[in-house]
């Protein structure tokens, strides 16, 4: 297949300006070269993944003292861990010595010892030995540590930013307080981290999550059926610049995304209503009384993105589950089925928009979420 050639760049923000200007009724899908140019990405990962907030995942994912999870923003190596004092730091993923990487994956440890020449770090990045360096007089162990990741911690999620002047996420997100406190997620149970990487561009998927058009096609085998798509409801008030949301409302015999009887924090429709936050550029949920679900992500090139994925039940579910290992199970197995459904749409979305007579189309009013997707990129990227 012969590969569409992309516009020059200049051309691609001018069209996405003009596009993010329209109102719903007249917008269509972003140019394909949003998509497939090379120039479009190193903008974003200047302009957007270099300076905003990025998820990091779950602070309940590191509970004790020690615990750490690895995480690479943009192409910083991050270690991100629970300090004594009950607190979570982040810090360069990189010796000071001669910058081997340090952690892999997640676990615990007392200390940070560096795979190559054994410096050790304390768990709050100061150095505390240094093997055969007493040889040299100006050596000073005091005066080296991990450089620290500006790392904050809003509602159980963990936010991390190069940007040491970013506005802080509880300013940011204020708007979406009142929206998800009546869930309590922070007191979620984590089931699932996973880390994978799929052959489409990071914005294929991001739309793809904020708009239920596709959910009674794509997912007809798993929870299509379970959301009738005109009891969609959105935002009235003005978009908001770092996030926007949906609800859904399940059906009362859907399997899964209602709450538990034991659960008394939520009422009437609340209690088999779903929110559906994107916090920009990358970050979504889909906050279910029962369980929720997130992604984070970040372009490894045009073609390809770094995937973040994990899932947690509300602690009402658990505590009541005889079988909590099979609970667990069954519903990681359900929602790995959800994802693969997903991923074949949005790596054949890459596909498609690479094609010489691929052209964007009319959105429907269940990808309002979308167009302000449009908009967020053009204020970000658009001189």
């Amino acid at each position: 297949m012969s590969v569409k050639a992309c516009k020059p760049l200049e051309n691609i923000l001018k069209d996405l300006s003009a596009l993010a200007l329209l109102p719903l009724e007249e917008a269509t899908a972003m140019d394909p070269g949003v998509y497939t140019s090379a120039a479009f990405l190193a903008l974003e990962r200047e302009k957007i993944f270099q300076r905003q907030w990025i998820c990091a995942g779950l602070s309940a994912d590191i509970p004790e003292t020690g615990d750490y999870t690895c995480f690479d923003l943009d192409s910083q190596p991050i270690v991100i861990m629970r300090q004594s004092d009950g607190g979570i730091e982040a810090f360069s993923n990189v010796c000071r010595h001669r910058m081997m990487t340090l952690l892999e994956g997640s676990g615990s440890c007392r200390r940070i010892v560096c795979p190559y020449h054994a410096w050790t770090y304390g768990i709050d990045g100061q150095l505390i030995a240094a093997p055969q360096m007493q040889e040299r007089p100006d050596f000073r162990k005091d005066e080296i540590s991990l450089p620290k990741i500006r790392c904050e911690v809003w509602h159980g999620w963990i936010y991390l930013t190069l940007d040491q002047d970013a506005e802080p996420v509880s300013a940011l997100l204020a708007g979406l307080e009142p929206l998800v406190s009546p869930y309590n997620m922070q007191h979620y149970v984590p089931i699932a981290r996973q880390q994978q990487v799929w052959s489409t561009n990071w914005k294929h998927l991001t739309e793809n999550f904020m708009e239920g058009y596709h959910l009674p096609v794509t997912h007809k085998a798993t929870v299509g059926g379970y959301f009738p798509l005109e009891d969609t409801q959105f935002s009235e008030q003005k978009p908001d610049p770092a996030f926007t949301y949906q609800f859904f409302t399940k059906t009362g015999d859907a399997p899964v995304g209602t709450a538990h009887p034991d659960n008394k924090r939520l009422k009437g429709k609340q209690r088999r209503t779903s929110i559906l936050p994107t916090v920009f550029p990358s970050h979504m949920y889909a906050l279910a009384p029962d369980h929720f679900w997130y992604l984070s992500l970040q372009p490894l090139g045009p073609g390809e993105v770094a995937i973040l994925y994990g899932a947690a039940l509300a602690p009402e579910v658990l505590a009541a589950s005889e079988e909590p290992k099979n609970l667990i199970n069954e519903t990681c197995s359900f929602l790995d089925q959800v994802n693969a459904e997903d991923r074949m749409v949005v790596e054949g979305i890459y596909r498609g928009a690479q094609a010489p007579l691929s052209m964007p189309g009319p959105l429907c009013w269940l990808e309002k979420e979308n167009h302000e997707f449009t908009q967020y990129l053009a204020r970000q990227l658009c001189p």
